[in-house]
């Protein structure tokens, strides 16, 4: 077996372990989370782990993006597990101390324990990368502009509301000119815009729609079947039974928060324009199915949707979609 080199990142620092053959780990604390920690971790690399080691890491918003990338381009075989993961292994093991030295250990563990299921990371493109960006830059936007809507709502002083309404028309701008940003982005990429086209020919998917589908889901081949693509949104159903509670299903909420939030309002037009989903939605209706099960139905199959048309590079066909 390869070696494992557990990573824990922090914003400004990182702390490294591997497990020895004795069974104790090898750690080094508190290196920095930039070129010269990461220099110094080469040379730690260099006497402890062998060029084929498994560099495993949790994605922890942005702040692993730069080190991943180093480790990737010096050839390292690099894997960044969802922090869900290492969440569930830390209860399994019964973890009741919790610091960055600690949780290197542990993810170092899991990568020992699951080597036969770790998967190579590599940076994603740079359109996509840029996409993404402006893509939450949008989202953030939208959120400040109602945040300050509502305060608006409640202020009596006229100053303050003038102030507020100063936020309000200057995030107004800032919005547009994201908009135009990302168009802008989507005219100087061919690939990017006939995904994008592809994505818009879903009867329930806009243009916002799309944009945040191939932001988030990247490069739609590094996914083998739409039940990875449902895996990753978070929206596979989970079935829950203990005791007398019986058949009683969520879905598991896991990953990519702003994929869901994203999904519902095109789901719920769809289950009005779109033939697939609207039999869909239907069906469950008359089997009883409540409200917020059939939402997330249709949320689930608009997105299994769109894996279809930008795997096979054909435009949505409705009585296709029927017929499966």
């Amino acid at each position: 077996m390869a070696v494992v080199v557990g990573i824990d990142i922090a914003k400004h620092t990182f702390d490294i372990a591997t497990l020895q053959v004795n069974g104790k780990h090898r750690t080094k604390a508190k290196l920095a989370n930039d070129r010269d920690g990461f220099e110094v971790l080469q040379q730690w690399l260099l006497k402890h782990a062998a060029p084929q080691a498994w560099i495993v890491m949790e994605a922890t918003g942005i702040y692993h993006e730069a080190l991943a990338e180093w480790l990737y381009e010096q050839g390292y075989r690099v894997c960044v597990l969802n922090p869900a993961h290492v969440a569930y292994y830390a209860r399994s093991q019964l973890q009741r101390v919790k610091t960055d030295k600690v949780d290197a250990k542990l993810i170092a563990d899991y990568g020992n324990r699951h080597q036969g299921e770790l998967r190579a990371w590599k940076p994603e493109p740079p359109a996509i990368r840029r996409l993404k960006a402006l893509v939450h830059r949008l989202k953030d936007l939208q959120e400040l502009e109602q945040m300050e809507r509502n305060r608006l709502e409640v202020a009596s002083d006229s100053n303050v509301q003038a102030s507020i309404e100063s936020v309000i028309e200057h995030t107004q701008q800032q919005i547009a000119e994201t908009l135009e940003a990302i168009k802008k982005h989507f005219d100087d990429h061919d690939d990017l815009r006939g995904q994008r086209d592809l994505l818009m020919s879903i009867n329930g998917v806009a243009d916002r729609t799309a944009a945040l589908l191939l932001a988030e889901l990247g490069d739609i081949q590094r996914f083998d079947s739409s039940r990875a693509v449902t895996a990753f949104s978070g929206l596979n159903p989970r079935l829950q039974e203990s005791g007398k509670l019986k058949g009683h299903v969520r879905i598991s909420r896991m990953v990519s928060a702003r994929l869901r939030a994203g999904l519902y309002m095109p789901a719920v037009v769809s289950m009005t324009y779109n033939p697939a989903i609207r039999a869909l939605a239907e069906r469950m209706k008359a089997k009883g199915k409540a409200g917020k099960q059939i939402v997330c139905a249709a949320m689930r199959k608009l997105l299994c949707i769109a894996y279809g048309v930008l795997k096979s590079g054909e435009p949505f066909d409705p009585k296709l979609a029927l017929a499966r």
